[in-house]
């Protein structure tokens, strides 16, 4: 078993031993340096798995020596020691590459929390998925898509907070996958929620939990998103979509690396990475005085643009193909193909809505068309989504016995889901359950008729 090694720089001598003692305790190894040239000399002489920096040093800065192992030794992670408070040294650090930062006075269960994390990147398997070049979730082959999965190799070995932009559809949950499932959290759990889905007043209870009885409703003890992706990666999506006075709490939560439960007296510390997105113009809404321009700062350390999909349309085939054959597999349907003719519309195809328009698109004509080939004419651009129900028109002895339309509020999706389901159900009864008769019956495709049972349940 190899022992893995740290080099501590710190001018201050009981610094030095106090982190000595805590990581020989884990079982490392360590050098200790009071400055950078002595830091220089000795990773120079033998790299090690891990360094702990001071910011203040006698003859520079802790920022100078995260540069010099960025240029002369990339796979060392560095973590640097910042003064209690000092956000802003700590984000230009993450921004010079540092691994993590750690404020003084240095809590020592936070520390060993983030050289845990930091010797993972060391383990072999680690090492392997950051240098292969796997599409994994992110799927393409052109220049744009290739220069993403870099960067999501190289921001997966930080624990940097990284704002990812782009379009709505364009991928970005994907991105933020990609970069957990490739960094040293990647056993851990990856939480995701849309900021915009949660009503205002049920927000500090989602994110940060509640006890039992702190109000009406809570009749038991909630964790929250931010210890439920303890140890892991919490993705905030559309972000911009937060309430000032929430962005408050977050922004303290961030910086604290601790929430507080509704009606808790006392903080809880949460070890959890930060990423997030949003569609919209953040630092439009930062000018307009919508978003704060503290909490902006602080998730935005480093930003990564998701290309649309028409700056990529070289991936639409392989895309396309990987759509049509998820489809097939759920839905236990032989693979459908597109036609030449097919490939070429959807390649001078804009897709505003990007990738998932396309696969809207490819469902909607993988269930309408009759054909294992997908032609022009399938794709059907611009027409309402499948899950409308209502494509075709029933015969009307099929639906003769509609269910009334109930007085007052009704679940409109419910009340159209019970029509299909009966349609379905007479036209089955009539052909004796023989799918093909019943699909011709009700003026649809026999893969049509395959997806709506089952999606609703009915096989």
């Amino acid at each position: 078993m190899t022992t893995h090694t740290a080099l501590i720089v710190d001018d201050e001598p009981d610094i030095r031993e106090l982190l000595e003692i805590t990581l020989v305790r884990m079982g490392i190894a360590t050098r200790s340096a009071p400055d950078l040239a002595t830091a220089r000399e000795l990773l120079a002489a033998e790299p090690a798995h891990l360094c702990l920096t001071d910011m203040n040093l006698p003859d520079g800065n802790g920022i100078d020596l995260v540069a010099w192992i960025q240029e002369h030794s990339p796979d060392t992670p560095v973590a640097v020691i910042t003064a209690y408070g000092n956000m802003d040294t700590a984000i230009e650090a993450l921004k010079a590459g540092a691994f993590d930062f750690v404020s003084k006075p240095v809590e020592l269960a936070r520390l060993r929390d983030l050289v845990q994390t930091a010797l993972k990147l060391s383990e072999p398997e680690q090492q392997e998925s950051q240098q292969a070049d796997e599409p994994g979730l992110l799927l393409g082959e052109s220049r744009e898509i290739r220069r993403l999965r870099g960067q999501t190799r190289k921001l997966a070995r930080s624990q940097a907070p990284v704002f990812i932009s782009g379009e709505s559809g364009s991928g970005k949950e994907l991105v933020a996958r990609m970069i957990h499932m490739q960094g040293p959290r990647s056993d851990a759990p990856f939480v995701a929620v849309n900021c915009g889905a949660i009503p205002s007043e049920l927000m500090e209870s989602e994110f940060f939990g509640h006890r039992k009885g702190s109000f009406t409703g809570a009749n038991e003890n909630k964790d929250g998103l931010f210890r439920s992706a303890n140890g892991g990666t919490l993705f905030l999506d559309e972000v911009a979509d937060l309430p000032l006075a929430m962005q408050v709490k977050l922004l303290r939560a961030i910086q604290e690396k601790a929430v507080r439960p509704v009606g808790e007296s006392r903080e809880v510390p949460v070890d959890i990475r930060i990423l997030s997105a949003t569609h919209k113009n953040l630092p439009e809404l930062v000018k307009e005085g919508n978003f704060r321009q503290d909490l902006f700062y602080r998730i935005n350390v480093i930003e990564l643009a998701v290309p649309p999909l028409r700056d990529r349309p070289d991936d639409i085939p392989l895309l396309a193909t990987h759509i049509l054959e998820r489809i097939a597999r759920e839905y236990d349907c032989p693979p459908a193909r597109l036609s030449k003719g097919a490939l070429a519309y959807l390649g001078d195809y804009t897709f505003p809505g990007n990738v998932r328009e396309l696969e809207n698109i490819l469902e909607r004509a993988f269930t309408l068309c009759d054909s294992e080939v997908i032609d022009t004419d399938d794709l059907h651009i611009g027409t309402p989504p499948i899950d409308l129900p209502g494509d075709k028109t029933t015969a009307s002895s099929e639906t003769s016995d509609i269910p009334p339309v109930p007085d007052g509020e009704m679940d409109l999706e419910d009340y159209l889901e019970t029509i299909e389901r009966q349609a379905i159900e007479k036209a089955l009864e009539a052909t004796r359950w023989n799918k093909t008769a019943a699909a011709k019956r009700l003026g649809i495709s026999f893969r049509a008729l395959r997806y709506r049972l089952k999606k609703l349940g009915m096989e």
